[in-house]
């Protein structure tokens, strides 16, 4: 009687695909999150509340009693970076564990978790420029690109193995790509009104030299398109039977519409600390959202057994 070999498992402490799409999720809210609390460091004037980096001053790693409150909340957030980037490791140690690993969510993994010492890099650039307005807003920026990968991963742990089929016809996705550069477009520009005119929390920031209301106008002109473009989107759906994208579309268009709206108010009320954190939160949100019906655009179907991946049927043993 031949001897059976026993075969050790390749992963000593497998990970189950609804904890990895769980840590994934997670990482999208610590990212959107640190977007947030890092904006209520400029919005209650801590931009410099450490005013050196990597260290806190130029003696000490923490912040010390005579920095005061702006020396906590400051630090306060570099510590928040450290939670994200903890996130981030367990998402790729769950990666590097899972087993069968989906295609392409090493790299997205990979990405998120070296975007935030990136982005923590580019943080401390706007310490040592003073908060230099342009640098403020590329360390803005560089936290979309970590929350557009954090998304793409976890999506990429909700879908089956399969090639990506679309879902609507090219024109629409072609419409659908145009609608995500135009978001993305509404962004940068949103970073040159935020350095442009008075800064809400902080009347001594830096400026950028920009014309504040002629570069408002441009940033005003991007959401009324881009909100075309969103309406255009739910009607062209719906009218091919795209049910799942044009529920993405509705999403998206009720998300911008609150945008623009805390947006409009904001300018209109001298930019109120609440309102100004309320729509950093926003433009997350619509970066979200944008990334949702950009994805509805196509699906991933399971990849279709083979012969060998259908045991084969054991033999019926003959009648004796």
């Amino acid at each position: 009687m031949r001897r059976i070999r026993s075969v050790k498992p390749s992963v000593r402490f497998p990970v189950s695909a609804s904890l990895l799409r769980r840590l994934a999720y997670a990482s999208i809210i610590a990212n959107v999150a640190i977007v947030v609390t890092g904006g209520a460091v400029r919005l209650t004037a801590s931009g410099l509340g450490c005013p050196t980096w990597p260290r806190c001053t130029d003696g000490s790693y923490v912040t010390t009693a005579e920095m005061g409150a702006h020396g906590v909340i400051e630090f306060g957030n570099r510590l928040l970076t450290f939670a994200v980037g903890i996130i981030a490791l367990a998402v790729l140690l769950a990666v590097l564990a899972r087993r069968p690993r989906p295609r392409g969510l090493l790299p997205l993994a990979v990405a998120v978790f070296l975007g935030i010492p990136a982005q923590a890099v580019i943080g401390g650039i706007t310490v040592l420029t003073n908060l230099n307005p342009w640098v403020v807003g590329l360390h803005f920026l560089a936290s979309m690109v970590v929350i557009a990968a954090a998304y793409a991963l976890w999506r990429r742990t909700v879908e089956p193995d399969g090639p990506t089929t679309p879902t609507v016809p090219a024109p629409l996705r072609a419409l659908a790509l145009l609608t995500t550069l135009v978001g993305a477009a509404v962004l940068v520009v949103g970073t040159w009104v935020t350095g442009s005119g008075p800064h809400a929390g902080d009347q001594g920031a830096a400026r950028n030299g920009l014309d504040p209301e002629a570069i408002s106008q441009v940033h005003a002109d991007g959401v009324f398109l881009l909100i075309g473009l969103s309406v255009a989107l739910i009607f062209a759906f719906r009218a091919v039977g795209a049910t799942r994208a044009a529920r993405a579309a509705v999403v998206l268009v009720a998300v911008e519409l609150g945008q623009g709206l805390i947006g409009f108010v904001q300018y209109f009320t001298h930019l109120p600390a609440m309102l100004v954190a309320a729509h950093m939160l926003g433009s997350c949100l619509v970066l979200l959202a944008t990334l949702g019906v950009l994805w509805s655009t196509r699906e991933r179907r399971p990849v279709p057994p083979t012969a060998d991946t259908v045991p084969a049927a054991e033999p019926v043993a003959a009648a004796a």
